[in-house]
């Protein structure tokens, strides 16, 4: 039974505005605390980096970053996708909150996996037309010797030379992905919840633990989709970089040389499928599995806490310190 201190579910008549102020703060922590490892992420999934940019592991790929492209360089794009977190994330959080309601049929909704999994979908929707395009413009920015001056360059570049269009063209390898992510992203969190915190009372160390392992577990398990979604959203990129095709469909087994492929663009996530199997096979869809979990952890733990801190205080509780 909840106790006397449960906020979990704001009265029906609060505003949504309060769930989206939450989930603004939140998902704009979440993306730039860990900013730098995702861009280590993007780097290693590359499905034909440049010779310069293959390094040993996370602390040296950011070492090497800075030494070599500049101090900031770990950070670029950050503000590309911390512009479209936060309505994103407001979004996404107003219609979870609303649409477990909806369908638990109860006020009691952190007990039912089934409605926070389906909420987790309805709100992915939302989340992810505001989040496709800056994450599309943020990778192009992110690989190493990027042909893009900025942000603003990027997309003028991109309406001139592929049509707007091409910032949606992940859009439905980004839906399968974050479909299942989100959906066992919040069914985990929910269940760690009812272990660590079942009175549902605002408890910072549960929200943290709960998120991180939330956030683990669902980051493994989307890793080659991501990897997908990466090569879909830069390869036109990776080509100006490295002045060599880079979506190639080797004629015969995993792992054929460069020499004898024959060129095909990726336009969707049967062909990235296919392109990513031919360049390096099984392990090929697990690249850049370690960044994206050590990426996803603390970042999940972040959102979660921040989301959960503003929604008890915009409720008018006493937080604790």
């Amino acid at each position: 039974m909840a106790s006397s201190d449960d906020y979990e579910s704001l009265p029906e008549s609060m505003h949504p505005a309060i769930h989206m102020a939450a989930g603004a703060l939140a998902g704009i922590g979440e993306h730039c605390v860990m900013y730098p490892v995702d861009v280590v992420k993007t780097r290693m999934q590359c499905i034909n980096p440049d010779p310069h940019a293959k390094y040993r592991g996370i602390i040296h790929a950011i070492r090497q970053m800075m030494a070599n492209e500049g101090f900031f360089r770990p950070v670029r794009g950050m503000h590309v996708v911390a512009s479209a977190a936060g309505p994103a994330h407001a979004l996404y959080f107003s219609c979870y909150e609303r649409m477990k309601l909806l369908f638990s049929g109860s006020s009691q909704v952190g007990h039912n996996p089934i409605a926070n999994g389906l909420a987790g979908c309805f709100a992915t929707l939302f989340h992810d037309a505001l989040m496709v395009p800056a994450d599309a413009i943020k990778q192009r920015l992110q690989i190493y010797a990027s042909p893009y001056a900025g942000a603003i360059d990027c997309l003028q570049k991109i309406r001139q030379r592929e049509g707007l269009s091409v910032l949606y063209r992940s859009y439905t390898t980004q839906l399968t992905m974050n479909i299942p992510f989100h959906s066992v992203h919040l069914v985990t969190y929910e269940l760690l919840q009812d272990y660590l915190n079942y009175a549902r009372t605002y408890d910072p160390l549960s929200h943290v633990i709960s998120g991180a392992g939330a956030g683990a577990i669902a980051s493994a398990v989307t890793t080659p989709l991501d990897v997908c979604k990466t090569l879909l959203n830069t390869q036109e990129c990776c080509l100006a970089s490295t002045g060599g095709p880079t979506c190639s469909v080797p004629r015969g087994s995993p792992g054929t040389s460069m020499n004898t492929v024959a060129t095909q663009e990726a336009r969707g996530l049967i062909t990235a499928i296919r392109v990513i199997y031919m360049q390096g096979g099984i392990p090929a869809f697990f690249k850049g599995l370690t960044p994206r979990v050590l990426y996803q952890m603390p970042s999940t733990a972040v959102a979660w806490s921040c989301y959960e801190f503003f929604k008890h205080s915009f409720a008018g509780k006493p937080t604790i310190l």
